[in-house]
């Protein structure tokens, strides 16, 4: 069965995304593809990205175990800025392929992907409407200063580079998480979303 609803769910660095993600299967039964955690299982498993990724950053982007150094094409990337677009373009479209395919097969009525650049990445053409999660910035910075024991500084550097006003404007949808409210707010927008 093909899943009828698709759901995209992003946010910026901190507004708690995974949180919300969670509220949606946990509460609602509604499947959640995690694009961050099947790219990186792509990026181990696909041919496609391997000799890619190889061919453009050497052989030893891949480990002696067969797994990413993530260190190493994170360094070999960010000496060139066009770099990380030339990664983007190859691992975006194969990401894309699979989240496609995840939908297809997954019988549920309403499925949701959740990525951090739906729209930089386009995978805001495979959902048919967009909740952004949000939050107030100095509540951003310290879940994210929490979850990666970075400093306040990297937090903000951060942050400053995502495009997220853009994606906030975008969305169909705006869900402030901000207390434990956000679960009514969830389930507010679901039932607007469900009943369109």
């Amino acid at each position: 069965m093909k899943t009828t609803l698709r759901i995209g769910l992003t946010g910026g660095i901190g507004s708690g995304k995974s949180y919300v993600a969670r509220l949606l299967t946990e509460h609602h039964g509604i499947p959640v593809y995690d694009c961050d955690r099947e790219a990186k299982r792509l990026n181990h498993e696909s041919p496609l990205i391997r000799s890619g990724l190889i061919d453009m950053a050497g052989a030893d982007v891949y480990g002696p175990d067969g797994m990413l150094c993530r260190d190493r094409l994170a360094e070999w990337m960010f000496a060139d800025k066009s770099r990380l677009a030339r990664v983007n373009a190859l691992i975006h479209p194969v990401v894309r392929a699979d989240l496609e395919q995840w939908f297809v097969h997954t019988p549920a009525r309403v499925a949701a992907v959740e990525s951090a650049i739906l729209y930089e990445s386009g995978f805001d053409g495979v959902v048919d409407t967009v909740i952004y999660v949000d939050a107030p910035a100095e509540l951003r910075i310290q879940r994210a200063m929490q979850r990666d024991g970075a400093s306040r500084e990297q937090v903000v550097r951060r942050i400053a580079h995502q495009h997220t006003h853009e994606a906030r404007t975008r969305a169909d949808y705006v869900l402030v998480n901000d207390g434990p409210e956000v679960a009514d707010r969830l389930r507010e927008i679901l039932g607007q979303i469900i009943n369109e």
